[in-house]
């Protein structure tokens, strides 16, 4: 159990120091000032944003499940998602989320092999869904990377996303075997056997994916809704500090930001959100007030699931779980 309060322990100091410290140097003269303005109303709004969110993150995964003919309650759908939240602010690169979210679903029933597959596939969905935001993003926000014209970016990102339906299809129709096989000859037994398994689990995920293409299409769009509900915390915000919000422009930037989150190498992004968040929104916000609304938006998106998880995660398996997952 030691490990257990020093990995925790190690984890508030990290999310403390973070905190403080984007706001040490943020703040200024005008912080206080404004932060007398703050309407309270928008808290209560970006709580609700975040329950509606964590619900269509819960219903998306019970109507995946149920595409493969499997059944889980929202109850037993929600604890995966606040499961998800828990292990991956602990580990880092949020490696731990997929561990958490498997484990959860093997506990209402499902089987490891097709488990494996869902998890895979919401990352999918997900990131897909914002993939397919980027050439919009850079349509409508010259200012976002300056020094790249919006021309330049509008075709990176059309590339990009036409590149992952190619892979898509090369993966479905299996064009791609034959260099998965070709290359793991030049690897190890063991490390060709990891090679062999995570092929198989994206290519099981996207069978998935083109198998029920209606319900699939149902997964898409409550991915969308569920992380533009989430993303909608941060001009809520916005609002409560009185600024006027162009909702195309800082919800485009929240999409950019957790599109880098997805490779970010903290535990849960923890540093590199906030960081992020100060660089993309300081030029919206009065003078002094970026790096708290920063740290309120981790706490309220992040830190808030991230506590219900792990009260899920002791109510469900135990203090010994945490104990074999944290060595």
């Amino acid at each position: 159990m030691n490990k257990i309060y020093k990995r925790f322990l190690f984890l508030i100091l990290l999310l403390g120091i973070i905190s403080c410290g984007v706001i040490y140097f943020t703040v200024d003269i005008n912080t206080l000032s404004h932060l007398t303005e703050f309407q309270p109303w928008s808290i209560i709004v970006t709580i609700f944003l975040v329950i509606i969110g964590l619900i269509l993150d819960g219903t998306r995964l019970m109507h995946l499940v149920r595409a493969s003919n499997e059944h889980i309650t929202l109850q037993q759908a929600v604890q995966v998602i606040f499961g998800n939240y828990f292990l991956a602010l602990l580990t880092p690169g949020a490696t731990g989320g997929a561990v958490a979210q498997l484990i959860f679903l093997r506990n209402a029933g499902i089987p490891t092999g097709k488990a494996t597959v869902f998890v895979i596939v919401r990352t999918l969905v997900s990131i897909l869904f914002l993939l397919l935001c980027l050439p919009i993003i850079f349509y409508f926000d010259n200012s976002l990377l300056p020094w790249i014209s919006t021309n330049v970016l509008i075709g990176i990102s059309i590339f990009i996303v036409l590149g992952t339906f190619f892979i898509i299809w090369a993966l479905k129709n299996k064009f791609t075997d034959y260099l998965v096989i070709k290359f793991s000859k030049r690897l190890k037994y063991a490390k060709r056997r990891m090679l062999y398994a995570f092929y198989r689990d994206i290519k099981g995920a996207i069978v998935l994916l083109s198998s029920a293409p209606l319900s699939m299409l149902r997964v898409f769009v409550e991915s969308g809704l569920s992380l533009l509900a989430l993303y909608s915390v941060v001009p809520i915000l916005f609002l409560g500090m009185g600024v006027d919000v162009n909702w195309a422009i800082v919800m485009g930037r929240m999409i950019f930001l957790n599109i880098l989150l997805y490779f970010a190498p903290t535990p849960g992004g923890s540093g590199i959100a906030e960081g992020g968040f100060v660089l993309l929104f300081n030029e919206f916000l009065p003078s002094g007030t970026v790096g708290i609304i920063a740290v309120a938006w981790r706490m309220i998106a992040e830190y808030l699931p991230f506590s219900i998880g792990f009260y899920y995660t002791i109510k469900v398996f135990g203090r010994e779980f945490l104990t074999k997952q944290l060595k």
